[in-house]
């Protein structure tokens, strides 16, 4: 299948690290401009450095912007002009203690992880519906499904990214503009190894620590391993292209047989 977003502008929030970064760096190599987002400056322009060392004749945009804020959120829209595909990308994670967990952190997970996709696409929707063609994608998780003891605070805002994603596809029905979510496995980023051995003892070498915390926390894992940063890039960049024009409402699973059902 060959792939080509040429003429196509593309926002990916949070992108100068993990998932975002192989995200956009996907979807330049597919010809699309590229927005490249954080809040800090010198990481974005380092981001956008690194991926042209990959990609030399990529389109790319530094947006710095905090995408958390209305002001955030115009600038960002106002560097790129005209938006063909948004890729809701950014979030936070972390464990807690549920009962813990104090009103501002839950309205913390809520604001960042949920409320910016919101407004991004509340500010590029009508755009798309205008022009008849547009792709709106929100990077969920398997924790939307099955809600980690540990995570209860992400897992929420992850289960409304799915309602989220949901409703506005209705709200794009029959116009050229598909919205879908993607729900994400347990993934291989820098976070997640920080992650992996705040449950795993911190002496072992990270194969092996991959390996017991995949065995003692997600043993329903079918691929009994962390997903890489591109496996996920390859469905969001189809999602983007003109061979996914009749997929649209849905939540599409990168999960390496994560979640238990045949349906989320």
């Amino acid at each position: 299948m060959r792939i080509d977003l040429k003429g196509r502008t593309a926002l990916v929030t949070g992108s100068t690290q993990g998932i975002g970064a192989a995200i956009a760096t996907g979807l330049a190599g597919a010809g699309a401009r590229v927005g490249i987002n954080g809040r800090d400056s010198a990481r974005v322009e380092d981001s956008a450095a690194r991926l042209r060392e990959v990609l030399p004749d990529a389109d790319l945009v530094p947006v710095a912007a905090d995408v958390t804020t209305e002001e955030g959120a115009r600038r960002a829209v106002d560097a790129l002009g005209q938006v063909d595909i948004l890729v809701n990308n950014l979030g936070i994670f972390g464990t807690a203690d549920p009962l813990e967990i104090a009103d501002d952190e839950w309205r913390r997970y809520f604001e960042v992880n949920v409320l910016a996709a919101i407004r991004l696409t509340r500010l590029l929707l009508p755009g798309m519906t205008g022009r008849g063609w547009g792709r709106v994608q929100y990077i969920a998780s398997d924790s939307a499904v099955v809600i980690p003891a540990e995570m209860i605070h992400y897992g929420m805002s992850k289960t409304a990214l799915l309602a989220v994603s949901r409703g506005f596809a209705k709200q794009a029905a029959g116009t050229g503009v598909t919205v879908n979510a993607v729900i994400a496995g347990p993934t291989h980023t820098a976070g997640v190894e920080d992650f992996v051995y705040e449950l795993v003892d911190r002496d072992l070498a990270w194969e092996e620590a991959q390996r017991v915390f995949m065995r003692r926390h997600r043993p329903q894992s079918l691929l009994q391993r962390l997903i890489e940063p591109e496996e996920i890039a390859h469905m969001v960049v189809y999602l983007s292209s003109e061979q996914a024009s009749a997929t649209t409402g849905g939540a599409l699973r990168v999960d390496g047989g994560y979640v238990d059902s045949i349906l989320p």
